[in-house]
């Protein structure tokens, strides 16, 4: 393997983004950061979001999961398109009838400006969480099979990575992001078909015999009827469901190019879209996961979860087209969450923190102000993926889905309360009665899932044994899965229900 000549095509792709990035900036202004001056085009927005949806994280934990779980996690895609609908059809309605750039407005004039800032820090705090993971994911995989032999350091990876992100993104915001993910989702379905495709004809395998072959290793089950398991069918399609909610709909990256297209007959077209072409495209990743499986066992390979695909792509005499192919199609599968995250995440502290619009500042002193807190982001995300390096897992999605939970629940139980409510809530209320819903949440998952926690952060061994009383005694043997999300979103629905009042007026709805 040609270490020096990888660098130089991924140094390559990187010198396209800041090519578009340049053509796209032109004229740009805090309009076009913020929503890209709403003239996106539909179907352009619903192509690059399959990408910002997906993730490195995809690309890489959903094809590694299959050896262990199978296609069950095509349960949790089923619920995340019901889950689209619900958006297109309740919160974009919304969104365009209030005509918001941060749709944390919503909050405020529900609720009050607590509310607002609220919504916004766990916006915050779960796309820190979660983009850092993702790129931290990918960095460590350039860094195993790549950069070790070139002597280049993590720290110098993620360093660079985070300047080159900043360097596209810094000017154009949403008008730039929209057409970057459309050319990094293009790579990263190239990489997934070429690799089904070579797995398919260097097993010697049709289609319906690849899936026999998958069957007879017992990887095609998609379906758990086990009412107590994590991966039952319904505890995944609700989860699902409002993971997608929460996730997307609840998220300002994630509506922030929505809201770009001109028109919500057109946005609604283009969720439903995105969330059609997901179900496939997930599905591909499964399949992708099986054959990775197979090749494995007849090859003699030993790497499990996230390592399975890098290790044969990179490590296992691939041609070394397809091993250019897999470091283009992983990091096009990286940036498209963590370029909009940086830039959605500057859009929400500008508006929701710093309220841009409220202040009468000149536009040489917001466009200033705009790019410190675009570059403070940067510098937050480079200490999180340093924290991550001293976290490490083999298998990053299970990780990202639970501390969505715990994040996103929240923000999901302060939307629908405001939506399906007309009663008020004072001063700051939403931020601690939020807070203590977390905790809560964090603590009943510490109970049902105890060793989970012990084998993630290296607990103590002397837990185990409480750890197996309170998961027998307290829950007798049910375990929370994606619903965890959920059941946060209720938490906090009930406490602020407890200590709200009626309202007498009319409510935003």
């Amino acid at each position: 393997m040609n270490s020096s000549l990888l660098l130089t095509i991924i140094l390559a792709y990187f010198a396209l983004l800041l090519l578009i990035a340049h053509i796209t900036s032109r004229g740009s202004n805090n309009e076009s950061f913020f929503v890209g001056n709403r003239k996106s085009q539909w179907w352009l927005v619903a192509f690059g979001m399959i990408g910002t949806t997906l993730t490195g994280i995809t690309f890489i934990s959903v094809p590694g999961t299959v050896s262990s779980v199978g296609f069950s996690y095509f349960q949790v895609t089923i619920g995340y398109w019901l889950g689209y609908f619900l958006v297109a059809f309740i919160l974009l309605p919304l969104y365009y009838k209030m005509r918001l750039t941060s749709i944390y407005t919503y909050l405020e004039k529900r609720f009050n400006i607590n509310a607002n800032q609220t919504g916004a820090f766990f916006f915050m705090l779960s796309r820190t969480v979660g983009s850092t993971l993702r790129l931290y994911l990918v960095i460590k995989i350039l860094e195993i099979f790549i950069l070790k032999d070139l002597h280049i350091s993590f720290t110098t990876t993620a360093v660079v990575i985070l300047i080159l992100i900043l360097l596209y993104t810094f000017k154009g915001g949403v008008k730039t992001i929209v057409w970057t993910d459309t050319l990094q989702t293009t790579f990263m379905l190239i990489s997934l078909i070429v690799g089904i495709w070579y797995l398919l004809g260097d097993l010697d395998l049709a289609i319906p015999h690849a899936w026999q072959s998958m069957k007879a290793q017992n990887l095609t089950h998609i379906f758990t009827w086990d009412g107590l398991s994590s991966h039952n069918f319904f505890k995944e399609i609700i989860g699902g469901a409002f993971i997608t909610v929460a996730m997307t709909g609840l998220d300002q990256e994630m509506m922030q190019k929505n809201i770009s297209v001109s028109n919500l007959k057109d946005s609604r077209k283009n969720m439903l879209l995105m969330g059609t072409l997901q179900m496939f495209v997930v599905f591909a990743f499964l399949f992708l996961g099986g054959l990775l499986f197979i090749y494995a066992l007849q090859n003699g390979i030993t790497a499990t979860a996230d390592d399975l695909y890098p290790t044969i792509a990179i490590q296992s005499g691939w041609p070394f087209l397809l091993t250019i192919i897999f470091i283009i199609g992983l990091i096009s599968a990286l940036f498209p969450s963590s370029d909009g995250a940086l830039t959605a995440m500057t859009s929400s502290f500008c508006l929701d923190i710093l309220h841009f619009k409220k202040k009468n500042w000149s536009k040489k002193k917001k466009l200033r102000t705009r790019l410190l807190v675009h570059a403070s982001f940067a510098l937050l995300f480079l200490a999180f993926i340093f924290f991550y390096r001293f976290i490490d897992n083999d298998s990053l999605i299970s990780i990202l889905l639970k501390l969505a939970g715990y994040t996103y629940g929240p923000l999901l139980g302060l939307f629908s309360f405001g939506i399906l409510t007309k009663r008020k809530i004072n001063g700051k209320k939403p931020l601690t009665l939020s807070l203590i819903s977390m905790l809560l949440t964090l603590i009943l998952d510490l109970l049902n899932h105890p060793n989970w926690y012990i084998q993630q952060f290296d607990l103590s061994p002397q837990m185990s044994h409480w750890a197996h009383l309170t998961s027998e005694n307290i829950f007798q043997g049910y375990k929370i899965g994606y619903e965890l999300l959920v059941i946060n979103a209720l938490i906090t629905f009930i406490l602020l229900f407890i200590f709200s009042k009626k309202k007498n007026t009319d409510v935003l709805s």
